[in-house]
């Protein structure tokens, strides 16, 4: 069977590909369709793979764009079902799709632990689309508990005696919007001075900050980095806690705020809540990273789930 895989870049394409491999159905030919990025071209590297338009939070004004691509890929070849995890591009596709009765599945996001967002309440809409959570908590009809992509990681006990920080990771995602100059001013004072930190910091204003950052840093740079780091320091989005996970990491994720003109709304508070419940994160208190949070965070690793679920569709 051929599936057309969609999913924006960030977050959304590192759960699609993390949870690809425990869905049993998905065993034919393949087509990825996100956006063009550095680590959508690494993350793919050997995938049949078509680029879309980008799309900013929110901005639906380039639905239609994505619509024309999807309408152009719907017409050309025959797909069995299409899959997506968001964001907004899975409105350009899927209702295309069911409307030529392709079989379509929509994942919500981890990112959504209290309720679906914007584009799942706009998909539910659409006569006949498989609709699944990651989250128990709201699994009710229509939408079905799917499984997490944080099934996957496991916390190890913690190292005895005190674990040296000699590098550290800060990464803020790539918003082109948003920045998070009150993590960074805080991270500043309490990162040890002889440490080497690499600094991804998106579009956070570091005027008059002693640091030398990149708002960009590429997906391979960036992971080799997490590898090597002893304490990985994110906003709580759920790529950067994803790319922190598959490196081994337990990162101390400090979620963006909208009162702070960080996000448009608090989801990643429930993020972090999530994670630090899990043992996969530390969420501290009062969103304060002191020297004792950065001792935590360095003593402990993560591992891959020898077995995590399966994560079966629902009959196409």
């Amino acid at each position: 069977m051929r599936t057309l895989l969609v999913a924006a870049a960030g977050g959304h394409l590192k759960q699609l590909h993390k949870l690809l491999p425990r869905i049993p159905e998905l065993d034919g030919e393949r087509v990825w369709v996100t956006y063009d990025t550095s680590q959508s071209r690494s993350l793919l590297e050997g995938e049949d793979v078509v680029y879309g338009h980008y799309m900013a939070s929110r901005d639906y004004g380039n639905v239609a764009r994505n619509a024309a691509l999807a309408e152009r890929l719907l017409r050309e070849a025959k797909f069995d079902r299409v899959l997506s995890t968001g964001s907004a591009i899975a409105l350009s596709f899927l209702p295309l799709a069911r409307a030529r009765g392709v079989a379509c599945h929509y994942i919500e996001s981890a990112a959504r632990p209290g309720s679906p967002s914007i584009t799942g309440n706009l998909l539910r809409r659409v006569p006949g689309m498989r609709l699944y959570t990651q989250y128990r908590s709201w699994a009710q009809p229509p939408w079905r508990y799917f499984g997490s992509v944080f099934d996957s990681y496991v916390p190890q006990l913690p190292a005895a005696g005190d674990v040296p920080i000699r590098r550290v990771v800060v990464t803020l995602g790539t918003s082109k919007k948003y920045g998070m100059r009150r993590l960074v001013e805080q991270l500043v004072k309490v990162i040890p001075p002889e440490a080497e930190v690499l600094w991804q910091t998106g579009a956070t204003d570091l005027t008059g900050l002693p640091i030398e950052a990149s708002p960009v840093v590429s997906a391979t740079d960036l992971d080799q980095a997490t590898r090597e780091a002893d304490v990985v320091i994110a906003h709580a989005g759920t790529g950067s806690a994803l790319g922190a996970l598959e490196a081994g990491r337990c990162p101390i994720l400090v979620p963006r705020r909208k009162a702070h003109g960080e996000n448009a709304d608090d989801h990643q508070a429930l993020i972090a809540q999530e994670l630090d419940r899990r043992g996969l994160a530390i969420a501290p208190a009062d969103e304060n990273v002191t020297p004792e949070v950065l001792a935590r965070a360095a003593a402990i690793r993560i591992e891959e789930a020898e077995a995590p679920p399966p994560c079966p569709l629902a009959a196409d």
